[in-house]
């Protein structure tokens, strides 16, 4: 599986007019390209970076960059650092970009937009295909992003965290949810099966899961079951009902409790009880409020799986998966991982950062006509422009 193939031939890798770039660009940088074009042009190089550890996930910018090129004629050099998933610690260049200062001034901004916010996505989504290496990861990032520009990079970024998570063994993200982006995990299209509203419409689980089936029979069941609060019943029915399909484990049921109400059958006490039955000693260690809650909480916690894994081993469906979503970041993953939660697979779009302002890059200028300078403060970006500009590139 290919996790570095481009998705589609257009959209926000497309080139820019010199129109458009101006209208999105900082005003200060269509200056600078205002006041070089007029006083004499010079070779510059840019150094790209991140303050945070990040993993390296800078095609999306660089293909950008590309494409920004031919369009306007000019040549240009960009030396990436680090191969696409490795490890870059805090402020260490990610690229280094080399051309006409005339024609690269006013593409700042727009660069910066396309590398950070990759870059520290992409390590989320190491970080939980880390803590749970034998499970499987669908990216739902799409309806958490504010268009198609974000979702292409948060995808782009999954994959990229995924890339580096398979090379130390963890299964990590193998498709997303929609069409446009499958091709970054190597699909065709996007994964999934059926919202909450299928089930509202049909009037019931089982209902909704009968449509389902007819409507698509080569296709895998995954059937929510947390609409009318019925994990447990409305599961077990569901698998009564489509027995050979259970039996060859191509039903799952897919937990999506929401916070404010516990897995049917479950409260604080029997929580409890379901991880100390599955899990010994898990529960007994000092735990954080948020660890607590992950645990033993409401929603889809460690110990709903486990029941809803009780129970269906119980009833002789040993081979029906459980899936899994509902705000499982990096933090929640960990605590699954540590109650040893028997999950097949997390579908999640909360590998995008918390924090916006941990993805915001940073550019400077390194060197003028081969003459290393910077502002004060940083010189660590000088070590490999000076390379550079000896080597005469």
């Amino acid at each position: 599986m290919s996790a570095v193939q481009s998705p589609t031939a257009f959209g926000p890798s497309q080139a820019l007019d010199d129109a458009t770039i101006r209208a999105r660009t900082d005003a200060y940088f269509n200056r600078t390209r205002d006041i070089v074009t007029r006083f004499g042009d010079r070779r510059v190089t840019y150094a790209l970076f991140v303050r945070r550890p990040v993993l390296s996930a800078t095609r999306l910018m660089t293909e950008w960059l590309d494409n920004v090129a031919r369009v306007r004629g000019i040549t240009l050099t960009h030396e990436v650092m680090f191969a696409e998933g490795a490890w870059v610690g805090a402020g260490e260049p990610l690229v280094y970009i080399t051309g006409s200062f005339a024609a690269l001034a006013d593409l700042e901004t727009l660069l910066l937009q396309k590398l950070g916010p990759p870059c520290v996505a992409a390590l989320n989504a190491y970080q939980m295909a880390m803590a749970l290496p034998k499970v499987r990861f669908l990216a739902m990032e799409a309806r958490h992003c504010a268009g198609f520009e974000m979702q292409e990079q948060m995808a782009y970024a999954a994959s990229i965290g995924s890339l580096a998570a398979r090379s130390e063994g963890a299964l990590g993200f193998v498709g997303g949810a929609n069409d446009a982006t499958a091709g970054f995990f190597g699909q065709s299209a996007g994964l999934g099966t059926m919202p909450h509203a299928l089930i509202g419409y049909a009037g019931s689980t089982l209902r909704a899961a009968e449509m389902f089936h007819e409507a698509f029979p080569e296709s895998d069941l995954v059937v929510l079951t947390d609409y009318f609060g019925h994990e447990v019943t409305d599961g077990l029915a569901v698998c009564r009902a489509f027995p050979e399909l259970a039996a060859a484990g191509r039903l799952a049921v897919r937990l999506d409790t929401h916070g404010g109400r516990f897995l049917e059958g479950l409260d604080p006490q029997k929580s409890y009880a379901a991880l100390e039955r599955n899990t010994p000693g898990t529960i007994r260690r000092y735990r954080s409020e948020t660890e607590l809650r992950n645990l033993v909480g409401t929603g889809v916690s460690a110990a709903a799986i486990w029941r809803m894994r009780e129970v269906l081993d119980e009833a002789g469906f040993p081979k029906v998966r459980i899936i899994v979503s509902s705000g499982f970041n990096v933090e929640k993953c960990l605590a699954m991982a540590d109650a040893h939660a028997p999950i097949d697979v997390v579908g999640t779009g909360s590998f995008i950062p918390d924090r916006w302002s941990e993805t915001y890059a940073t550019a400077d200028i390194v060197s003028y006509d081969g003459e290393p300078r910077v502002k004060v403060g940083r010189e660590f970006l000088l070590r490999r422009a000076g390379d550079r500009a000896a080597a005469g590139t």
